[in-house]
């Protein structure tokens, strides 16, 4: 009999305070929260763990933030992959659902946009912080 995966979200993000408040958060919906602070954790944690949902802080990267999710999507087709980010713009965030991110998520708006993008993205639905999203109207991508 195959054991059942557990569902395990990786966080990654250099500000201690800030995933120890998201870790809280996405312990009521998930078995597993791993949390990381550097590229090279995150992306050691992504091929070993193999999480549902990973929920990246696009300042994460030393050099380009992009690299970051391409890296992720190479390795790990299938994860879902949920960006934070501190920029509200509209080319930051369509440059990331264009390098392969599921969701793009305001980092002043983790509160209440967090959740309803992991829901969104859990459902195959690319998500965008309502900050940005009235300027970017991407297309819908294919989940792995």
């Amino acid at each position: 009999m195959k054991a059942e995966k557990i569902k395990c979200v990786l966080l990654a993000d250099r500000h201690h305070g800030l995933t120890e408040g998201i870790r809280d958060l996405l312990a009521t919906m998930f078995d597993a929260v791993v949390m990381v602070a550097d590229e090279t954790s995150l992306q050691e944690g992504a091929v070993r763990l193999q999480p549902s949902v990973a929920v990246v802080d696009l300042a994460l990267a030393r050099d380009n933030g992009l690299d970051v999710v391409k890296r992720l999507r190479a390795r790990s087709a299938d994860l879902k992959l949920i960006l934070l980010s501190q920029h509200d713009e509209t080319s930051a965030c369509l440059a990331t659902l264009e390098a392969g991110a599921n969701a793009f998520v305001l980092k002043r708006a983790i509160a209440t946009d967090l959740l309803p993008a992991i829901e969104a993205v859990q459902a195959g639905r690319v998500f965008i912080s309502p900050g940005v999203q009235r300027h970017a109207q991407p297309g819908p991508r294919p989940t792995g």
